[in-house]
């Protein structure tokens, strides 16, 4: 997702959601975003929460990349890439997509990037801890995931980034 500051510096935000528990894993914030910083906030967050079995994403140059398709393949990930054109083939990113765009990005004016990434991370964790799902039964991402964690066991089944 795009958008600028008020200084003109301009803003790339990659999401990273867990289309199981809608847990949005990161938002990473910068002026561009290329496949080596996908690469590490991928290393990152397998390093918590364990690997997905597949990641899902838009054809975008910084998920097609010979480095990251080498990546996602040692790393025994598989890829589903979506359609161009065809945005509901990634239904979960794309309504979490549509959320922080009308209740973050549209509502705020970011002076700085340096501001932007910190009233996304503090958003993003309003997300996950307080904002109900109608599809987890009215439970936030943090709850459903902590109910989860009783099933034997618990890792993203996939993620879904944009």
């Amino acid at each position: 997702m795009f958008d600028a500051c008020a200084s003109g510096q301009q803003l790339k935000c990659l999401t990273l959601v867990d289309e199981f528990t809608h847990e949005c894993l990161a938002i990473d914030v910068a002026g561009s975003i290329r496949s080596t910083r996908v690469i590490e906030m991928l290393e990152r967050l397998i390093s918590i929460h364990g690997a997905p079995v597949y990641l899902r994403s838009d054809s975008g140059p910084e998920f097609v990349s010979q480095a990251i398709l080498k990546w996602l393949t040692e790393s025994r990930i598989e890829t589903v890439l979506i359609d161009p054109g065809k945005p509901w083939q990634n239904g979960t990113n794309e309504s979490f997509n549509g959320k922080f765009r009308g209740e973050c990005l549209s509502l705020e004016w970011f002076r700085t990037r340096r501001e932007a990434k910190i009233v996304i991370e503090s958003w993003r964790q309003h997300y996950n801890g307080v904002h109900p799902h109608m599809s987890l039964n009215y439970l936030t991402p943090t709850e459903f995931k902590q109910q989860d964690r009783s099933t034997p066991i618990h890792q993203p089944r996939a993620i879904s980034q944009e």
